[in-house]
């Protein structure tokens, strides 16, 4: 990876709350990594110059000053890097080498000073060797803290971007099953305001009157729905039943509807209007292609911890057992929301299973872990 960018980091500059908050974010991070930092070298040198002969207690207040003056340094030089975080790995490299061999020496003076400070009234001659050594030793210092604040920013900006891309990917997912579940059958409507019509025309006002009262109540319900969460499979029946209701006014006493449905699988949760293309494709390519009267059937039972919804109708059959032209697009609809709802564990199958017998059959698994 020899550039952020490479890494999603671009993908949080954006402005507002978002952007507000993943930076203050970001500086507390880096804050608690420098106390830690900071205390683990006191700790250690303390340890150190111990064993080797200084009292830890005497020496506290002088190193806790160097301490405190070496964190100021690494705020600065963490500010510095922010800016490095776009360009490649090996430029954030240099600037890191760069900035510790600057800080070193700064480092190392003040620890003179302090030196100084404590040792009062006794001189302390300057001593070239000792402030090369201090300025090396400072400068190792420096570069650690500088390798591991780019490892905590890379770490952040990899985690805000996996962030981003799974609220982006749930948003995506969310606008295509909203798509998918309100892509509305227009014949529908447009077949049962003309059925509308002719009842009018022939003076059935009371037929009429009933079926906009049950188109009215199937559309009211449907429009409240939510198609991102899911409902009883009683619920989902109970809609299907409406819509059923309006489509039998136009075909008279042609359509029969039988529904058998487990006790154990009513309340098993399903997409809403998971049904609804099923039924409209039972309704136009088996009741509106025929004349004669036609059974739509409905199954749903429980199978080897899935749930298992079959719909049937007699139907018309194609040259050479093929679906007739027009069945697959409410098909192909139904299985790209259950792909998407159910991760790819749902199937959708469907095809004659006998002569002028046309059925599908949805397997939802009943585990969504």
């Amino acid at each position: 990876m020899a550039n952020l960018a490479e890494a999603g980091y671009p993908a949080m500059a954006y402005r507002g709350a978002g952007w507000k908050g993943a930076e203050k974010e970001r500086c507390k991070a880096i804050l608690r990594l420098a106390a830690a930092y900071w205390l683990a070298v006191f700790v250690s040198t303390s340890v150190f110059w111990g064993i080797a002969g200084t009292d830890p207690l005497e020496s506290a207040p002088g190193k806790l000053a160097s301490i405190a003056f070496a964190s100021l340094l690494t705020i600065g030089m963490s500010i510095l890097l922010k800016h490095t975080l776009p360009r490649p790995l090996w430029q954030q490299a240099t600037a890191a080498f760069v900035l510790s061999l600057a800080a070193a020496p700064l480092s190392a003076g003040a620890d003179y000073l302090i030196y100084i400070v404590c040792v009062y009234p006794e001189p302390v001659p300057f001593d070239i060797k000792e402030f090369t050594y201090s300025t090396v030793s400072s400068m190792a210092l420096f570069f650690g803290w500088c390798c591991l604040s780019l490892v905590l920013c890379y770490s952040l900006a990899l985690a805000e971007g996996e962030q981003r891309m799974a609220a982006l990917r749930e948003e995506a997912l969310t606008a295509q099953m909203r798509a998918l579940a309100y892509q509305v059958n227009p014949h529908f409507l447009f077949n049962t305001l003309n059925a509308m019509a002719g009842l009018i025309e022939e003076g059935e006002n009371n037929d009429a009157r009933g079926m906009v009262l049950k188109l009215s109540a199937f559309l009211r319900k449907t429009l409240t729905l939510d198609p991102t969460q899911d409902i009883p499979l009683k619920e989902e029946l109970a809609l299907q039943s409406d819509y059923l209701a309006v489509e039998s006014t136009r075909f008279s006493d042609r359509m029969k509807v039988s529904f058998f449905v487990d006790d154990d699988v009513r309340d098993i949760r399903v997409p809403p209007l998971i049904l609804q293309p099923l039924f409209e494709n039972a309704v136009k390519y088996g009741v509106g292609a025929t004349r004669g009267p036609v059974e739509i059937a409905l199954r749903a039972e429980r199978t080897d911890g899935a749930l298992v919804i079959s719909v049937e109708n007699d139907a018309p059959q194609a040259e050479a057992g093929e679906m007739r032209a027009g069945m697959g697009i409410g098909l192909r609809n139904v299985a790209d929301r259950i792909a998407t709802h159910f991760s790819g564990a749902a199937s959708l199958s469907s095809g004659y299973i006998r002569p002028d017998r046309f059925g599908v059959r949805l397997l939802l698994p009943l585990d969504r872990s």
